[in-house]
């Protein structure tokens, strides 16, 4: 969709990164995996990493990853439903080899709101496969989608990646 063709190449890195603040926790991710996987390729080349999360306002502020397990995804589901909560996707782009410009990163937040649930469209929904790989386990353009009632900002943020901002910032980076 931007324009140019992609090697996907998942970083395998252990995420080592502690804060409750969920701008800081993906911007301090996504430059870690990007700094992985940048070590595997030739200079000149450009290496774009991401990591996003789900954030839950209220008085704990809690952030979600993906779920380990099933029981974790009805956990994380309940505590969406019916309620809004914010997605952030950290992005770093970054040119491989010496001497180039330092590694860029920008945040992207959405606001998403959650249809009331009843207790069996939690637990069957949170039996799927889907949401096992999904930060705050759910995905937008899947199954999921019948639930979700409003989303403030940018869709592509909440599938794990801003193309429209994404394309701004390469556009805006020399030599890029």
């Amino acid at each position: 969709m931007l324009g140019i063709e992609p090697v996907i190449e998942p970083s395998a890195l252990e995420e080592a990164v502690e804060t409750a603040d969920p701008e800081r926790l993906v911007r301090a991710l996504s430059a870690q995996k990007a700094a992985d996987i940048a070590a595997r390729y030739h200079a000149g080349e450009i290496v774009i990493g991401a990591d996003t999360c789900v954030y839950v306002p209220g008085t704990a502020g809690e952030i979600l990853g993906k779920p380990k397990t099933h029981l974790e995804a009805e956990r994380m589901v309940t505590l969406l439903q019916g309620r809004s909560h914010e997605v952030y996707t950290g992005v770093t782009i970054l040119r491989c080899g010496e001497g180039v410009p330092a590694p860029y990163s920008f945040v992207e937040k959405t606001t998403v709101s959650v249809w009331p649930m009843s207790e069996e469209e939690i637990r069957l929904y949170s039996l799927l496969e889907e949401p096992m790989d999904k930060a705050g386990a759910y995905a937008v353009q899947g199954t999921f989608s019948r639930f979700i009632k409003s989303l403030d900002g940018d869709y592509y943020n909440v599938m794990g990646l801003p193309l429209g901002r994404l394309y701004q910032e390469l556009k805006r980076i020399p030599e890029m």
